[in-house]
């Protein structure tokens, strides 16, 4: 693994590296508040034993990458897709595969949008479709809102029981809280059909703990969130010209149904339903994965 500290237009991006440079690139994108490593090291480790040249990064705000004062130096979720420009800028890259979980499957539907010369391939994990406002159904979800006619499926119950009481609850002031409440997260992120390994998540738990240079900056990801609201363009998926693969888990508890919704919308787009998987890429479909974005990078 090599290691590159980021420096553009005053905005510190940590990324690392791993692979042969010579090998096409892929580059991951995780989602909101998570850091690089959310991509687990077996999952990197198989792509680069398949030939790949593969490069994770922590969002700003995140891991070891630099924070910001947002009050003074507010941003929004368009800045944080141009950081995922910014990486392949620094790398020297003129296009990817491009893989985005989550909200880094957002933004990355984004760049595939607006700089298709730049993406290879597209592939989003557990991904809502851009421009169908994804986080105001979340927020009606978790505030108990009634969701508008034609809007995309809610989260599950379980969902919404256990991040009501994160938002609403008080917020972890030690190490351990904080670090409980990572856990009690990814539990309910796992999904309900897949074993969840308590002892394994607490040591990414500390290991995020240990990376970050401020934890409590993960919160200018919300706020940058409600600093543009309506940042995602409408009704533009049909322009993607990338060949893109969708993948969502079939026990999905925080987008469930969205997958479908982004390979209708996506010309040619392939929908990968990938059993008892959650929100997060659990060891158990890590090879089903790994194999699955080998395939479609080859092409």
């Amino acid at each position: 693994m090599q290691t590159k500290l980021i420096d553009m237009d005053g905005i510190e991006l940590y990324t690392e590296e791993f692979g042969d440079p010579a090998h096409p690139p892929v580059l991951l994108v995780a989602g909101s508040m998570s850091q690089g490593i959310m991509w687990p090291d077996e999952f990197v480790g198989r792509l680069v034993a398949g030939g790949r040249r593969v490069i994770r990064y922590d969002h700003r705000d995140t891991g070891r990458s630099g924070t910001v004062d947002f009050d003074a130096h507010p941003y929004s979720w368009l800045d944080l897709k141009d950081d995922v420009l910014r990486v392949m800028d620094a790398y020297g890259l003129e296009g990817v595969h491009l893989v985005g979980h989550s909200a880094g499957g957002l933004i990355s539907q984004i760049v595939a949008v607006e700089q298709p010369a730049r993406v290879l391939t597209l592939t989003l994990v557990g991904a809502s479709p851009l421009g169908m406002g994804e986080g105001e159904v979340i927020m009606r979800a978790l505030t108990g809102q009634p969701q508008p006619e034609g809007s995309l499926p809610p989260p599950t119950p379980e969902f919404v029981r256990c991040f009501a009481e994160l938002i609403t609850g008080t917020p972890p002031t030690t190490r351990g809280e904080e670090i409980d409440r990572l856990i009690a997260e990814a539990r309910v992120l796992n999904g309900t059909a897949l074993p969840f390994d308590e002892d394994a998540e607490r040591r990414l738990a500390e290991r995020v703990h240990e990376r970050a240079r401020d934890l409590s900056a993960l919160v200018n990801h919300r706020r940058a969130g409600a600093e543009n609201p309506g940042f995602e363009p409408e009704g533009v998926l049909g322009q993607v010209k990338a060949p893109t693969l969708v993948i969502e888990g079939t026990h999905e508890p925080a987008k469930p149904g969205h997958g479908a919704i982004i390979a209708e919308q996506i010309p040619g787009a392939r929908l990968l339903m990938v059993r008892d998987m959650g929100h997060l890429i659990a060891p158990q479909v890590v090879e089903e994965l790994a194999g699955a974005l080998l395939t479609h990078t080859a092409r």
